[in-house]
């Protein structure tokens, strides 16, 4: 019996070196493929969907609110910035929905927000590697922030832009603050952002789920390099609509998400 794989199937030939295994020559423009595949799914049944999405910006908005409330705002940047690394467990929901709609199953709010995963708590686990990770990229924003001008207080949200752009410490600070944070979103976005779908489609660890999409995203770097930047600019554009677009933005990327995922495998 031949033990070789086909691009979509699980089975590895041990012959093929595991960087051929998960490239898939696509093209950076595969990357608007996934989108507007994300966007059929999200206008099909679309109540479900925009429901998510409802909920995803109500949770963030509390969030925003809390960082203000307590004082915290010092951390709000790197905190949004983390929303971009469990984004793809956020949307684990929207991959059953996609999943429904591929096999003519019947797409229920309840079944997306109770999803049923087939690796199990071994999501979880990945859910608190990646809020350490978190919580590690806003202390490294801390530091960097204390490195360049002491113990002085955070001045708050109305004065941090003449404080970075008008000074020769602030322009220091967002150009090293800017790579810091830089390697922290690549190795964020290599982790989490087949990982998660692949714990919902297969029986799996978190640690090989986070190790396969690396490889997947190294062994496709023009169009994840594309899909990222797609993801960057559609955040952005959440966070100037004072993370409404979140309702319409979060559900067409977690679907897309799972297209993108579907077309790696």
């Amino acid at each position: 019996m031949s033990n070789t794989a086909t691009p979509n199937s699980p089975t590895q030939d041990s012959t093929v070196p595991l960087a051929q295994q998960r490239q898939r020559n696509l093209p950076a423009t595969a990357a608007f493929d996934w989108l507007a595949a994300g966007w059929r799914d999200l206008w099909n049944k679309p109540l479900p969907s925009l429901a998510y999405g409802v909920a995803v910006f109500g949770v963030s908005l509390g969030i925003v609110w809390g960082l203000i409330a307590l004082g915290m705002d010092y951390i709000l940047f790197p905190a949004l910035a983390g929303f971009m690394v469990v984004g793809p467990l956020l949307a684990i929901g929207l991959y059953e929905k996609s999943h429904a709609l591929e096999t003519d199953a019947p797409v229920r709010l309840g079944r997306m927000i109770m999803v049923r995963a087939k690796s199990g708590p071994q999501v979880l686990f990945t859910g608190t590697i990646l809020c350490l990770l978190i919580l590690a990229w806003i202390r490294a924003a801390v530091i960097v922030y204390a490195l360049f001008f002491g113990l002085r207080p955070f001045p708050g949200l109305d004065d941090v832009a003449a404080m970075l752009f008008t000074t020769s410490i602030g322009w220091a600070m967002l150009f090293v603050g800017t790579a810091i944070g830089g390697l922290f979103a690549a190795f964020s976005f290599a982790i989490s952002v087949f990982a998660v779908p692949r714990l919902y489609d297969e029986r799996t660890d978190a640690f090989t789920a986070m190790g396969t999409s690396i490889s997947m995203v190294w062994n496709n770097l023009p169009v994840m390099i594309a899909w990222g930047a797609i993801v960057l600019l559609l955040f952005l554009l959440s966070v100037a609509t004072g993370l409404v677009g979140l309702i319409l933005v979060f559900p067409l990327l977690g679907h897309a998400t799972w297209h993108g995922y579907r077309a790696m495998k």
